[in-house]
């Protein structure tokens, strides 16, 4: 698929999104597939730049998977809620959402894109509890003229949505399918090491386990596709695979004067 055949925008902002890989994703990806499966679903970027016919998309926050399950089969309701907090948004109102429980699983939607667009760089991280606790951010739109949530809806309904761990979604894996795999991993490995980052939520253990499944996953005549830091004990643990640089800018930090180009690792099994 060509980039100027790519018009489709997730809803969601997702901290190490893939957006800006898209495009080389869609002209890497095989012509002929069975199905496109993801197990580290985020924002989606690859997947609705790709609109695969048939899909597994898993991830393991249960917030975040509701949120697609919401749009798939009520997209409409999803969407008046988001009006809704367009109108009244401010700094109060921010805060009041963010730390409300909603019972309904479209207004926790609602919520999940609300606070997803509000709050700083639209980041996604809850206290030991499992609340929500990212402060207010710069941008105030809520409803955005990119929003097309019956499209979306639509190409869902084509999707086997799972909450689960990585391992389970890529052992469904069989020949033909093609599995796209953006997992944590540092933003500054260069400066803080990678192994140490993030070692609660995604340790060194699970990229272990994540290169064993998939090498099953190849082994059953799966194809896969992975991004990850450019370190050397990347590069070490999928000397097996093919592999080669990328590079994009960081978005992370605060200040723009502060962002730098960082290199990441694109890994394939072919």
């Amino acid at each position: 698929m060509a980039l100027s055949e790519i018009d489709a925008t997730p809803f969601l902002k997702w901290a190490g999104g893939k957006r800006w890989l898209a495009s080389q994703v869609c002209a890497l990806t095989p012509t002929s597939l069975n199905r496109y499966i993801e197990p580290f679903l985020g924002s989606g970027a690859v997947y609705f730049a790709l609109e695969p016919k048939k899909s597994i998309l898993s991830d393991v926050n249960p917030d975040l998977i509701n949120c697609y399950f919401a749009i798939r089969d009520h997209w409409q309701a999803v969407e008046r809620q988001l009006q809704e907090h367009h109108a009244y948004h401010c700094t109060k109102y921010y805060y009041l959402i963010r730390n409300t429980k909603f019972q309904s699983s479209t207004k926790r939607a609602a919520q999940f894109i609300y606070l997803n667009r509000t709050c700083w760089n639209g980041l996604y991280r809850v206290n030991l509890n499992g609340q929500f606790n990212v402060p207010i951010g710069t941008k105030s739109a809520v409803v955005m003229d990119t929003d097309d949530f019956e499209w979306t809806s639509d190409l869902l309904k084509t999707a086997k949505l799972i909450c689960c761990d990585f391992e389970t979604t890529i052992n469904r894996a069989s020949k033909n399918d093609f599995v796209f795999v953006d997992p944590p991993y540092t933003a500054r490995h260069n400066m803080n090491g990678f192994v140490k980052y993030n070692e609660k939520l995604f340790s060194w253990t699970d990229q272990i386990r994540l290169r064993a499944a998939l090498e099953r996953a190849v082994e059953r005549g799966a194809r896969v596709l992975v991004t990850n830091a450019n370190h050397s004990s990347v590069k070490e643990l999928y000397k097996s695979f093919k592999q080669r640089p990328i590079s994009r800018q960081s978005i992370l930090a605060a200040d723009p004067a502060f962002r730098s180009g960082i290199d990441e690792l694109l890994i394939s099994s072919w």
